[in-house]
């Protein structure tokens, strides 16, 4: 097949990359759809950070290593964001210290915002302070919220952009799935 301009191969990159996802979705439809968690292939480790949370303890990602972690990204500021917090709370209360970790990462904004966004709704995993926001580059984040499931080993296995209902049972059997193939030897 030749092409004779540059626009013919964009159509035709465009088209054949609708019709993969189209295929992709009729044969693993509930494997995509579930959830908006995108398999990341190469499963890259993620950058350590330490960041003080508002009340100044310092958390460090490798400090948390062999366990599952949701690595979130926000700021008050940001509606999706706002929307998904009380079900990260639910999933914290739910799973959190049996194998599993929540870190927020707020971006830029001053301590005692984010402490008092904390004591207004009522969350209780930690909420770290990005305020130079060099994690936040670090990690390539391109919009809020974003966040990233890392497993036991500090890999970086889903990505997810966008806000996410962390009750749905198909995002918590995938976290679960994770805290499993972290116990084995």
């Amino acid at each position: 097949m030749t092409f004779h301009n540059r626009n013919t191969m964009k159509r035709f990159r465009r088209f054949f990359l609708l019709f993969v996802m189209a295929c992709l979705t009729v044969t693993h439809g509930d494997a995509f759809a579930f959830s908006g968690l995108l398999p990341m292939t190469n499963r890259p480790l993620g950058k350590d950070f330490e960041l003080k949370d508002p009340d100044g303890r310092v958390h460090k990602l490798s400090d948390y290593r062999g366990q599952t972690i949701l690595v979130n990204f926000w700021a008050t500021w940001c509606p999706p964001c706002l929307k998904e917090m009380p079900s990260m709370e639910r999933l914290w209360k739910e799973m959190g210290g049996k194998g599993f970790a929540i870190l927020a990462l707020n971006v830029g904004e001053p301590a005692d915002a984010v402490a008092n966004f904390a004591f207004q709704y009522d969350l209780t995993f930690p909420l770290l302070l990005d305020q130079n926001e060099k994690t936040v580059r670090d990690w390539r984040v391109r919009g809020l919220p974003t966040s990233y499931v890392v497993d036991a080993q500090g890999r970086m296995v889903y990505q997810v952009i966008g806000e996410r209902d962390w009750d749905d049972p198909n995002l918590k059997k995938a976290i679960a799935d994770l805290i499993e193939e972290g116990k084995k030897p």
